[in-house]
């Protein structure tokens, strides 16, 4: 197997994070009795990259009986309380919500967040979420805009001062607005995903499942299959810079036969994921060993040599200063060079190329 292809330095920073990240989806029998802290760790730029990568629950969780130094620790104490505080509002709200678009019969789903949290770690509060993703057919976009008006929330992006027509014109471009209230956030999705050609049968009307995120709230989320494709493409979309949804992704897979991730990978071409369902798991692989007992599905990927490439601009970005990519060299450039690379054909190239210069466009006016 070609395991050096996408092989990327990483930072002792970087690995240490990592390990916490796998000590939250690993049953306890699996976790190491205590973590081995390198004296020369500079916890000031670790506490940084927790931040930036938002996984300041899981470090926490993973290191808080270790003797770290007094700032490190209250940092990351307090940051892991303000997540558990939000995931337990967020929960309340989320259940509210789902009472409300009941009522109004309108088709719902949750992406990601809690339900996801749920699904992939031993305790769902330690995830990070800034939103509530919600996903509803494109047909219900108005009547769903006023549960959510009515609910409080004010509509961010586009600006409040659209109306509803300009409203489902920002959706064909989009695949999201943004409302907020007060530091709750609501991402209303009509598609789950940038690109229409990307996984184009997901949609809201999906095979589902109910998750306990709480004592009693469930919520509704993608089955199986059609998450693990959403979550490969979701990821592919800002080319996984950020560790917490690599970590989401591994932490679902974990624990699964080589068969299970097979079969996953297989429907997720045949749902439209391409590319994306590979580059997360060379990513995932690389950083937790979600590849390590498949190694024809492993022997596959890294001899696609798209693929491969993909897979190494994500680490590369990940591995890189704890910055948004706005402030990188380069900036977003990878990101978007990397977007095109999702599917095969012309076709689809131009699609990608329209998307971006109508979104572009869309910042400029």
């Amino acid at each position: 197997m070609q395991k050096d292809r996408t092989r990327t330095t990483q930072s002792r920073e970087l690995k240490l994070a990592l390990q916490c990240c796998a000590s939250s989806f690993r049953q306890r029998s699996e976790r190491s009795v205590e973590f081995q802290l390198e004296p020369a760790v500079d916890w000031c730029r670790f506490v940084e990259l927790a931040r930036f990568h938002r996984i300041e629950g899981f470090v926490w969780a993973a290191l808080s009986a270790s003797s770290l130094p007094k700032g490190a620790a209250a940092a990351l104490a307090k940051a892991a309380s303000s997540i558990a505080t939000r995931n337990l509002r967020a929960a309340n709200e989320s259940r509210i919500l789902l009472e409300r678009f009941q009522a109004a019969n309108v088709p719902l789903l949750f992406l990601k967040g809690l339900p996801l949290g749920a699904l992939a770690y031993s305790n769902p509060m330690l995830k990070s979420a800034i939103d509530i993703d919600l996903l509803v057919d494109p047909m219900d976009l108005q009547v769903a805009a006023e549960v959510i008006r009515q609910s409080g929330y004010e509509q961010i992006a586009p600006a409040a001062s659209l109306n509803d027509r300009k409203l489902h014109a920002w959706h064909r471009s989009w695949k999201e607005s943004v409302w907020g209230k007060g530091d709750l956030q609501i991402d209303l999705h009509t598609r789950p995903a940038d690109n229409p050609r990307l996984i184009p049968t997901v949609n809201v009307y999906s095979p589902r499942q109910c998750v306990g995120v709480s004592p009693g709230v469930e919520l509704p989320t993608l089955a199986g299959e059609e998450l693990f494709a959403y979550l490969a493409v979701h990821g592919a979309s800002s080319a996984w810079f950020r560790l917490k949804w690599v970590s989401d992704f591994a932490g679902l897979l974990h624990g699964m036969s080589a068969e299970e991730i097979t079969h996953l990978y297989r429907r997720s071409q045949e749902l439209g994921a391409g590319r994306a369902a590979g580059q997360a798991l060379l990513v995932a692989g690389e950083l937790f060993g979600t590849l390590r007992h498949c190694s024809e599905l492993a022997d596959r990927l890294a001899g696609d040599n798209t693929i491969v490439s993909l897979g190494r601009t994500a680490l590369r970005l990940l591995a890189g200063e704890p910055v948004e990519p706005t402030a990188r060299r380069f900036g977003t450039l990878p990101i978007h060079r990397t977007q095109f690379q999702l599917l095969p054909g012309v076709s689809y190239k131009l699609t990608e190329l329209s998307r971006q210069a109508t979104r572009m466009l869309s910042r400029v006016n």
